[in-house]
Parts: C-alpha cells; sequence; structure tokens
C-alpha cells in the first residue's frame, strides 16, 4: 500500500532526490531485517552532532540502555551511543489504527533535519530492527539527544513558587522553538507542557512530534487531508478550528502556546473540574477559556498584560492569533516591564 506521507514531506529536497526507494511506491526499501530509509549514513566522530540524521543506527554502539518512561506512544530509554547520552524511543504500534500507528512515527521526524536550540534533535531513526531488539509492539525506533528527565508539566506540578523572570524565560524558549518551526512550515499541533523538555541548564526544548505536519510553503493543509489522519493532540491545547475539523496551521500551535502561558503563570491545570466531553463542546461553541478574571495573578499590571497576549493568541479565529516573532516581542515586553516594575520597588 503507498505510504500515506510521502518522502518529500519527510526529507529537505538536498536529500530526497538521492533516495534509493526502487519499485516501492513507499519511502520505505525493503531489506534482509526489515524497511528502513536509504539516507547515506554519517559516522560521527566521538559526536553524534550533525547537520541531518541518519536512517541506521549502529545497534551494537548502544551501552547501558535503561528504562525512563513510557505511554500511549511507547516507551522511552536512556542510553549511550558513540560515546554520547541519548534517549531510545520505540513507537508503539497502535493495535486499533496500524495506519495512525505508521503516520505519527514518520511526523516524529517532521523536523529531524533540522537544528535549534528549543527543539530536541534526533539523531538516528528507523524501523529496521535486529532480532536481539526487535519488539512485536514497536513500530519504529528513534533515537534523540537526552534533554533530561524532567519536563515541564513536572516542574509546573512540582516546583514552589517562582518568580516571573523563570516562567517568562520558559515561555520565550518555547516561543523561540515555535518560531524557528513555523519558519520552517512545521506545525507541532501537540504543545503542552508535558511535550516540553527541560535540560540541566534549565533551558526549554520542544519533543514529541507524533502529532505534527509539514505545510507546503506555510499554506494552511485541508481538513480533508489523508495526511491528518494521525493529527491527535491533547484535548484542553487544542485549538476549536481543529476541534471542529477544519484547516491546519501554524495558527494552532499558539492557541496551544497561550494555554501552556496560561498553565505557567497559574500553575494550574486547564478545565480541572470540567468534562471533557464538555470542553470539547464549549471550546467550540461558547469560547470556553481557562479563566483568567477569578485568578490573582492576573489582577497586577503584568497580570493585566498578560491577560490581553492570552486572549489574542487563543482567540477562536487563527487570523486572529499573533504569530510566533510577535509572541517573542510581547514577552520581551512582559520581561522588560518586570525588570522596570522591581527597580522601582526598592
Amino acid at each position: 500500500m503507498p505510504s500515506p506521507i510521502p518522502v518529500t514531506r519527510l526529507l529537505p529536497k538536498d536529500i530526497y532526490p538521492s533516495l534509493d526507494t526502487g519499485a516501492c511506491s513507499s519511502p520505505l526499501t525493503r531489506h534482509p531485517h526489515g524497511p528502513t530509509l536509504q539516507v547515506p549514513v554519517q559516522r560521527l566522530h566521538g559526536k553524534v552532532a550533525g547537520r541531518l540524521w541518519s536512517s541506521v543506527i549502529l545497534w551494537k554502539e548502544l551501552r547501558s540502555v535503561v528504562p525512563v518512561g513510557s505511554g500511549g506512544f511507547g516507551s522511552v530509554y536512556k542510553a549511550d551511543y558513540l560515546g554520547e547520552t541519548v534517549a531510545l524511543k520505540k513507537v508503539k504500534k497502535c493495535a486499533k489504527n496500524t495506519l495512525a500507528s505508521r503516520q505519527s512515527f514518520w511526523a516524529e521526524l517532521n523536523a529531524a533535519h533540522l537544528r535549534h536550540g528549543n527543539v530536541v534533535r534526533v539523531i538516528a531513526a528507523t524501523t529496521c530492527v535486529p532480532a536481539e531488539f526487535e519488539d512485536d509492539s514497536s513500530i519504529g525506533t528513534i533515537l534523540m539527544e537526552f534533554v533530561g528527565s524532567r519536563n515541564l508539566q513536572q516542574i509546573i506540578c512540582g516546583c514552589g513558587e517562582w518568580a516571573a523572570e523563570r516562567w517568562l524565560r520558559y515561555a520565550a524558549d518555547i516561543a523561540q522553538g515555535l518560531r524557528f518551526l513555523h519558519a520552517h512550515s512545521i506545525a507541532h499541533l501537540d504543545v503542552k507542557p508535558a511535550n516540553v523538555l527541560v535540560s540541566a541548564a534549565d533551558v526549554c526544548k520542544i519533543a514529541d512530534f507524533g502529532c505534527s505536519l509539514k505545510l507546503d510553503d506555510g499554506r494552511e493543509a485541508s481538513a480533508v487531508s489523508p495526511l491528518l489522519s494521525h493529527v491527535g493532540g491533547t484535548y484542553t491545547h487544542r485549538a476549536p478550528e481543529l476541534l471542529k475539523g477544519e484547516g491546519v496551521s501554524t495558527k494552532a500551535d499558539v492557541y496551544s502556546f497561550g494555554i501552556t502561558l496560561w498553565q505557567l503563570i497559574t500553575r494550574e491545570q486547564p478545565y480541572a473540574d470540567k468534562d471533557r466531553q464538555y470542553v470539547l463542546y464549549a471550546v467550540v461553541a461558547h469560547n470556553l477559556r481557562p479563566s483568567v478574571q477569578d485568578d490573582a495573578a492576573f489582577r497586577s499590571e503584568r497580570g493585566r498584560r498578560c491577560g490581553a497576549l492570552l486572549s489574542r493568541c487563543w482567540s477562536g479565529e487563527a487570523r486572529g492569533r499573533p504569530g510566533a516573532e510577535e509572541l517573542l516581542t510581547r514577552l520581551k515586553e512582559l520581561g522588560s516591564w518586570v525588570e522596570v516594575s522591581q527597580k522601582d520597588r526598592f
């Protein structure tokens, strides 16, 4: 069966003409151990960093593989690879929807050829697994940089009171990652604190691209596109146009960023006391949004400025939301205002 995602959506133009796909109509080519993409292997001189990811995992170079987490997506392990600490992710095969599982795996690679300090870097990925590593429930394996064991959701829930400078810095990290992705026509489509990893240096990096979509020249993707069958996302952070089954654009990420920013400010879960089905209906039909009226965090001048930015981010119309570039400008303004207001207190 032809692949639901053409190879041109997975790789930059300077790579995909060299792919040896033969007579196969899929970007996958059969090999003795299974299918794998034909991308030139890059041996890394003591480092796993590089401009491009590899389609071959050097399994014998993996050492000290230790499980660190699991979920509906599959399992994640910490390991040593070519002298560096990496994260190994096995993408789980969904018994109910194998096609969606495959699309999710390939979507994980939408940003694999890109490098940015606020986006988790992909090192290698393959569906070709040797017998000793084979897992019937896995559809593919991805090697990524190991950012750390903390995500932003854990920090929001587990950290004590924090200053505005910290959550503003986290928000700016996410916005910079989104600006980079959107500039390369990639919509993440599942931006939320749990999908933002935080490094030992306290830097946020966007992870988990299983719902992402590569848009054609940044244009909106049609809701009827077969490429969207894997798009899920988290209902509390999902833009109204996606809930309505309308077209996808990078502005859907801005909506999700708005919900995430609200969480950074309030340290609360959105719609915690409301039923899922009610939220899905009310977000679309009644413009339900997290409250900025009853929370003390929004009563100060800074809070009112934040509330105004949030209102724009989670506008019901995608065209009413700011782009990632403007998000950064507004966050910098908030940061400057915080610095000035703190000086005035002394």
